[in-house]
């Protein structure tokens, strides 16, 4: 007994690393490896020595002293890798329980906050885009879903949240969660499906928005946290109709930025806007990715790091809480040449009231001032000037074909057009007062209509 007492406190040489800092395991690949570290010399002993804490998935352990490691020049154990576990197949969510949440918008409280900054129009095209929807359960009515859709059109989590009127997020779930609370004591008991997806060890393994980067092979990324933060930003900057526009995708939340995840986005541009207090953490994991995804571009922006005031940071705050405070308006690719209406003859419209439509005049570039006529004032060359520098990160076709260098000189002029509208409010400013958009008249049914959008009615809105 006495001898057991003193082997219990005895002080091994050999240890484990005491830091919480975890390497790749030798046998499952993953960062949760804790080493043993030789507590005189301070170094770690060889790779293969220590223990994955994945237990229950991966179980590798190799103790120095049971497998006769030592320091005198004996031979050491050479380490043998057991046999790789096959890989566990993936399961994904039905196409049909997706299509289950495309409807409900009126009670969508994500979405009614969405027409109070923008228009109808915009907000349909971006719910079909993103094939957002609304939980109609039992369980957290009235939240948003938010689909993780892969290249390969998997569905593989659809996350749910509950926002309040003010858009800031009340509660978050999953939808195989609220439909397992739903099966609870029902006959039968869980759906095939929902007993497959539950074997997923990792339910968000993709990027938000990840099923658009096949159809829009060209556009730049802009990668942000959240969903919600991606959808506003697609909403303030526009959709990805042009080569030239952002396209917005998320990667769930501040520690979801991954290889696993970013390996999609191979060959792209990516700007990054971490939300406050994530900087660092996104600038580091950034700088692996470079070295693991040749070929593409990533900037991290320090925008909101800038401008943000010290509640903002200790907050947390992100850049849809910086962009609602605006009118979407302001972040908007401005038309380089004026139309000015034309006025039709009499016969011209006889013919347009029996017709569709009017032909669209052709653009008219604005004349040059005449001989002997004064030249523009100064204020106003300055103000086309500064018109200038906002439309050239959105309006500019060559701006990512650029080196990288002049690449990160274009992403200073985004922010550069942020500070120009000034993101924090200024000292007896007026915060913008939003009115609900109403919808066209010839919305009558909350469902996908011929043209392939979700069409909202919101029969309280006349």
């Amino acid at each position: 007994m006495k001898n057991t007492f003193l082997n219990m406190n005895k002080e091994y040489r050999y240890q484990f690393d005491k830091t919480g800092k975890k390497h790749l395991c030798p046998d499952c690949g993953k960062n949760r490896f804790v080493r043993y570290v030789d507590t005189e010399t301070k170094e770690y002993l060889p790779e293969q020595y220590g223990r994955c804490d994945r237990a229950d998935n991966c179980g590798y352990y190799l103790n120095p002293y049971k497998a006769g490691y030592n320091t005198n020049g004996l031979k050491e154990h050479q380490y043998k890798p057991r046999p790789k576990a096959k890989p566990q197949p993936l399961y994904f969510i039905p196409e049909d329980v997706l299509n289950e949440t495309l409807r409900g918008y009126q009670h969508n409280t994500f979405v009614q906050n969405l027409l109070k900054l923008c228009p109808v129009e915009d907000v349909e095209k971006v719910i079909s885009l993103y094939r957002i929807g609304t939980i109609s359960g039992k369980y957290m009515p009235g939240s948003v879903t938010f689909p993780f859709i892969d290249k390969a059109g998997n569905i593989r989590a659809i996350q749910a949240k509950k926002f309040n009127d003010e858009n800031h997020t009340t509660r978050t779930s999953f939808l195989h969660s609220l439909k397992t609370y739903e099966y609870i004591g029902k006959v039968g008991g869980l759906p095939g499906w929902l007993q497959d997806y539950a074997k997923n060890e990792l339910k968000v393994s993709c990027l938000f928005g990840e099923h658009l980067l096949n159809k829009y092979p060209l556009n730049p990324i802009a990668l942000v946290e959240a969903p919600k933060t991606a959808i506003i930003g697609t909403l303030y900057y526009g959709l990805p109709e042009t080569p030239e526009a952002l396209l917005w995708l998320a990667v769930y939340n501040k520690s979801s930025l991954t290889f696993e995840k970013c390996k999609a986005l191979k060959g792209r541009k990516v700007v990054l806007f971490p939300d406050l207090k994530a900087f660092d953490l996104w600038n580091a994991q950034t700088q692996e990715l470079k070295a693991k995804l040749p070929g593409t571009r990533f900037i991290v922006s320090d925008l909101l790091e800038k401008n943000a005031t010290e509640s903002e940071l200790k907050s947390g705050a992100d850049l849809a809480d910086y962009l609602t405070q605006f009118d979407y308006k302001l972040f908007r690719p401005q038309p380089e040449h004026i139309t000015p209406p034309q006025e039709a003859s009499p016969a011209q419209a006889s013919q347009c009231s029996h017709s569709e439509a009017a032909p669209k005049p052709e653009p008219i570039a604005e004349p040059s001032p005449a001989p002997g006529e004064p030249e523009p004032q100064a204020e106003s060359v300055n103000r086309e000037k500064n018109e200038s520098v906002k439309q050239h990160y959105f309006c500019n076709k060559s701006l990512f074909n650029q080196q990288p260098e002049n690449w990160i000189h274009e992403i200073e002029i985004l922010e550069t057009f942020f500070t120009g509208i000034q993101l924090k409010e200024a000292p007896g400013q007026q915060a913008i007062q939003y009115m609900p958009l109403a919808p066209p008249a010839d919305l009558r049914r909350d469902v996908i209509g011929a043209d392939g959008l979700l069409h909202i009615y919101y029969p309280e809105m006349k």
